[in-house]
Parts: structure tokens; C-alpha cells; sequence
């Protein structure tokens, strides 16, 4: 069974670099790039269209969208299932647990496993203020609006305050390693 990763976590609580430090340890780990309309960050995404998004929509092939920071973001089906068919292993960066819920059912034939990502808001608030992005308000208000995951609903818990982001790569790689094994 092909494997996937949920990375969930409010702004800055580490999704970028700690995929970062899963690539770098297994380069079969790659980013999934949300399809991105809008302004602001572009090196994590696939910039596109409204009228682009659209069309995946009416053919059912978004899977999930949202809008902040003046954007609207998009998971497709099809750049899933491209990398998938690459031997990839997609890893998603998300924020709201409706996103989680939707990708699952969306997907099921995929060994998902969801890790939940954490720190506490005074770190996240220095880690935004470092991205110099700009938007330290929004990006604060959707921290205080991420919840937690459902208990169940998460794999694996990181505080990545506590944590660097190799030794939390490796705690992903050994859950993603054991649940394709127990097949």
C-alpha cells in the first residue's frame, strides 16, 4: 500500500522545515504543493488560477480549499495521485481538521499517517516574526485558530520546540516505516 504524510499544525509550528529534514533523510518523502491563488509565499506552492481551480472543482478533483492571508489554497487529486505514481511520498501541510477528515475519505487507498505539530505561541509568534512576511496578525490568529487534533486522530504528537527538526524526521520516518510494515 502507498504512503502519505499529514503534516498538521498551526503557522509556524515547524511543517516546512521538518519536511525539509524528512527529505534530506529519505528523498522518496517530497512536499505536496497546494495549489496556491493570491499573494504572499510562493516557493511552497503551485501558483495557478481562480478559473484553474474551478475547473478541478466542477470535476471533483479538489479535494479540499480554503482562503487566508488574502489567498485561496487547494489540494488536488491528480498532482496526489502523480506523485504517488512516482513512488513519492506525498507530504501535506495542514491547518484545519475538516482538511484531515477530507483528504482521508478522499483518499483511503493511501497509508496515511497524520502527525500533529505543536510549540508554544510565544515561539511560533519568533518564528513568524523571523519569516519577515509581513502579516505576524494573521498568521497569530490562525495559530490562536488552529484546535487540536481529535484524540485518535493523530499518529504521532511533536512539540517542536522541544524537538529539532531531524529528530522529528525521524520520529515520522519510524511511524511511517512501521505502519507499511504491519501490512
Amino acid at each position: 500500500m502507498d504512503a502519505a504524510v499529514i503534516l498538521y499544525g498551526p503557522p509556524a509550528s515547524g511543517k516546512d522545515t521538518i519536511t525539509d529534514a524528512m527529505i534530506a533523510a529519505n528523498p522518496a518523502f517530497q512536499l505536496f504543493r497546494r495549489l496556491k491563488v493570491g499573494t504572499g509565499r510562493t516557493a511552497t506552492y503551485r501558483m495557478t488560477t481562480f478559473d484553474h481551480v474551478a475547473a478541478l472543482e466542477n470535476s471533483g478533483d479538489v479535494i479540499w480549499s480554503n482562503s487566508r492571508y488574502d489567498a485561496t489554497y487547494a489540494v488536488d487529486r491528480p498532482e496526489l495521485n502523480r506523485m504517488v505514481n512516482a513512488d513519492q511520498i506525498p507530504v501535506l501541510h495542514l491547518g484545519q481538521v475538516e482538511a484531515i477528515e477530507a483528504v482521508l475519505a478522499a483518499m483511503p487507498h493511501l497509508r496515511w499517517t497524520t502527525v500533529e505539530l505543536w510549540c508554544p505561541r510565544d515561539i511560533a509568534e519568533q518564528r513568524i516574526r523571523a519569516r519577515t512576511t509581513g502579516d505576524t496578525d494573521a498568521r497569530l490568529a490562525a495559530w490562536d485558530a488552529t484546535v487540536a487534533i481529535p484524540q485518535g486522530m493523530a499518529d504521532l504528537r511533536i512539540d517542536t520546540s522541544a524537538h529539532s527538526p531531524a529528530e522529528s524526521a525521524q520520529q515520522i520516518l519510524h511511524v511511517v516505516e512501521s505502519s507499511c510494515h504491519s501490512t
